[in-house]
């Protein structure tokens, strides 16, 4: 199990899909399940942080000049 998740709810799955893409575009978060209505109340997705290091990184970690 993830430490960190992050939910998502909306009245209907077109607002919960859009506000869970966005929400993964913000933080760096990648979905975990796509917008169900199982739950009862509204539709509801969640994702957790993505772990995966940039593309550019080349695995030295950051540093920092000046």
């Amino acid at each position: 199990m993830d430490d960190v998740s992050y939910m998502v709810r909306g009245k209907t799955r077109a607002v919960c899909q859009r506000e869970l893409d966005r929400l993964c575009r913000l933080l760096g978060a990648r979905a975990t399940n796509a917008p169900s209505d199982s739950v009862g109340r509204g539709w509801v997705a969640r994702a957790v942080p993505d772990t995966k290091a940039p593309a550019e990184d080349d695995g030295r970690g950051s540093s920092v000049s000046g």
